[in-house]
């Protein structure tokens, strides 16, 4: 007898919205990928996940008789978010709705960075690219919904938050679960604290996150994810208090024992504090500023220290 494997069920939020999970869990992924249905006629598909036909079928299936699929919108262009909006955008006939294409929103001085040297792009759904750009303070509506668009760089530099109501679509900038994984060139470091402090200034009474459950206490959260960015930063400058150090080493020192599957996101999340010390003077990097340099702190920052 075959086996079949059940779909992913709608879960209710609040009135007029539901969320259904990707089956991808992992690291990364916490219980999988976050696919919210929003509107009770017009519907609002917001991440539609991994390319993976059993979810496509699960968010097919969630859409009502008298309810059609209007707009398709992207948080950022990761594959486990972006990835099945082509196959639902051709079975619904719904634009996909995004701040823009996989490059789009960096920084100049991250874009810069992009050499192989320096690595990244993982996860990046590379192809992407969205029928129609969504703005920073642009609106879109159905019948019975709303949605703000507000540029949140930091984690990716095509990061929306999508505001509705008193409630904010977080993606991966916000999360209850875990941290959000800052991997330059694609994440910002500096961009992430601006838009952390950009979405604590919204005033949200919860958040609706890329992975996992919602954030209840948004307030208290985003200040525990400053409080901890800054914590690391401190402690990758006390590292380097000893003398040059390489990527490795100071992931180690910083980190400690990891899970074998963890180790290559606290690089990437050590090199982006790296390259946000580099541009604000208080380390140097040697011979340039690449994955694989030895980093030291700098002489201003060695004499404020003293």
């Amino acid at each position: 007898m075959q086996m079949t494997t059940s779909l992913a069920q709608p879960v209710p939020l609040a009135p007029g919205l539901r969320v259904l999970c990707a089956p991808n869990p992992g690291p990364m992924t916490g219980p999988g990928t976050n696919t919210y249905v929003l509107g009770w006629r017009d519907i609002a598909v917001i991440d539609p996940g991994p390319d993976d036909p059993r979810h496509l079928a699960a968010i097919l299936g969630a859409v009502g008789p008298q309810q059609r699929v209007t707009h398709i919108l992207v948080t950022h262009a990761h594959r486990d978010h972006s990835a099945l909006a082509p196959a639902l955008s051709a079975h619904t006939g719904a634009p996909v709705l995004a701040f823009g294409d996989a490059r789009a929103g960096r920084s100049a001085a991250v874009a810069g960075l992009d050499t192989p040297a320096l690595g990244g792009g993982e996860g990046v759904d590379a192809s992407f690219q969205p029928d129609r750009c969504l703005p920073d303070g642009s609106e879109i509506a159905g019948d019975d919904w709303r949605l703000a668009a507000l540029w949140t760089p930091g984690h990716m530099g095509n990061h929306l938050c999508l505001r509705w109501d008193d409630a904010v679509f977080t993606g991966d900038l916000v999360m209850g679960w875990s941290s959000s994984l800052i991997s330059p060139p694609d994440g910002d470091m500096a961009a992430f604290y601006r838009s952390c402090a950009r979405l604590d200034a919204c005033g949200a009474r919860v958040l609706y996150p890329g992975h996992g459950d919602p954030v209840t206490g948004p307030a208290e959260r985003i200040a525990d994810l400053l409080a901890h960015r800054r914590g690391r930063e401190a402690q990758i400058m006390a590292a380097l208090a000893d003398g040059p150090d390489g990527l490795t080493g100071l992931t180690q020192q910083v980190y400690g024992t990891l899970a074998p599957g963890l180790i290559a996101a606290a690089e990437r999340n050590a090199l982006a504090h790296l390259v946000d010390l580099v541009a604000r003077g208080l380390v140097t990097a040697e011979p340039a500023l690449t994955a694989a340099a030895r980093f030291q702190r700098s002489d201003a920052s060695r004499k404020k220290s003293l």
